[in-house]
């Protein structure tokens, strides 16, 4: 059965407020803090401002100076670090969100602990449920005390949606209950994340889901949910959400992603809806990018999301 339409939503000028995030601690592997800079370089807000949007650059954030007790868990890594970064980033999300439509420039995904919990906590404030539309390869629902690997960027939907083992982190101010998450571009969970995903009700859509059915279906379905219920949608968009064919710079590559058409769709959906009040860019690595591709491909995403359509596109110099 074919995805009705959806209408079109004029999205009006916006102010956007760019936000380094140079969080390289939720993995071992380097590289993920010359994000932000990366995105600066690619045009991000030449992209917006060409789009009629206010541009605002903050610059980048400072983790917060912190202690924590030894985790029980031994193969967690950097878990200090990780703390900091998230009290910093939630404080950030919480102020900036009133002034206009955040977006995130990262830095690994350990950075949505901090930006998705803030967000939380600003829908809260207005009185609107927050939902969070996951593009990623991973399902990121792991704990502290779950995680086989250490790395903590793999924990962020498991300490927004209230999981236990998150005591080192800073007290939630609000949770995002799992009935209020999609995930779209799934291929590698672990065996506890499917465990502890099974008992709630998390909108999750597979590659496979994908291929038999399209993006449009399961992504228009949600987009339902997150108007019916008044809400606003944070969208955190990892690298590793597109085929690396198209996308390598990023240290956590699966093959089989989303296409580069895929994911324009999914962004013009999203724009469509006017549902969305901020955006993680996040797992960008510019040492593993080839002449900066990646980094384009993400700033060409994010313009789609704010408003731009094909027809909208320069041509590109040469062409």
């Amino acid at each position: 059965m074919p995805v009705p339409p959806r209408a079109r939503h004029d999205p009006g000028m916006t102010d956007c407020i760019l936000i380094g995030a140079p969080v390289d601690c939720g993995k071992r592997r380097r590289g993920c803090l010359m994000g932000p800079d990366a995105y600066r370089t690619a045009g991000l807000a030449e992209a917006l401002a060409s789009l009629g949007h206010g541009v605002t650059d903050i610059g980048n954030v400072a983790p917060d100076r912190v202690e924590v007790a030894p985790p029980r868990n031994g193969a967690v890594h950097e878990l200090a670090l990780n703390v900091g970064w998230t009290a910093a980033l939630m404080r950030a999300a919480r102020e900036q969100a009133p002034n206009g439509f955040p977006i995130f420039m990262g830095g690994d995904h350990a950075l949505s602990l901090g930006t998705v919990a803030g967000m939380a906590a600003h829908a809260e404030e207005i009185g609107r449920p927050l939902f969070v539309l996951w593009l990623d390869a991973h399902s990121d629902f792991h704990t502290p005390d779950t995680t086989t690997t250490g790395n903590l960027h793999g924990t962020p939907l498991g300490y927004v949606t209230g999981r236990e083992g998150f005591d080192a982190f800073p007290p939630l101010p609000a949770t995002v209950p799992v009935s209020r998450v999609g995930m779209i571009g799934l291929r590698s969970v672990d065996p506890e994340e499917r465990a502890a995903l099974e008992d709630g009700d998390a909108m999750l859509v597979d590659m496979r889901m994908i291929d038999e059915i399209g993006i449009a279906r399961p992504l228009s379905e949600f987009l339902d949910r997150v108007q019916e219920a008044d809400g606003i949608l944070h969208v955190s968009l990892d690298v590793d959400f597109l085929d690396p064919a198209a996308a390598p710079a990023v240290g956590t590559t699966v093959p089989g992603g989303a296409t580069v058409r895929e994911a324009h769709l999914a962004m013009e959906m999203l724009s469509d809806s006017g549902l969305v009040a901020s955006l993680d860019l996040v797992e960008l690595n510019p040492s593993l990018d080839e002449r900066g591709r990646t980094a384009a491909l993400m700033v060409e995403l994010a313009a789609s999301l704010m408003g731009r359509r094909v027809f909208d596109r320069p041509t590109p110099r040469g062409a």
